[in-house]
């Protein structure tokens, strides 16, 4: 396991370990889950965008019409 360490001034450090007390979870938890999760939302709003590109280019979406007819549920 490796360590990173982060320059907060002592405003943010005292509202970091306020929070994670009142989570019951540990600064490093605290700190190590809300960079991950950025990341992760990061990658998948960038996966969406790129998928969003892609199905504009060849779109073959069908209208809800079209698709009950397509799937004979008229």
């Amino acid at each position: 396991m490796s360590t990173i360490s982060v320059r907060l001034d002592d405003q943010d450090t005292q509202l970091i370990k306020e929070y994670a007390k009142a989570k019951n979870i540990t600064n490093s938890t605290l700190v190590r889950d809300a960079v991950l999760d950025r990341i992760e939302d990061e990658i998948d709003l960038q996966l969406y965008d790129d998928s969003m590109v892609a199905h504009r280019k060849q779109s073959k979406a069908l209208s809800i019409d079209d698709m009950k007819k397509e799937l004979d549920l008229e």
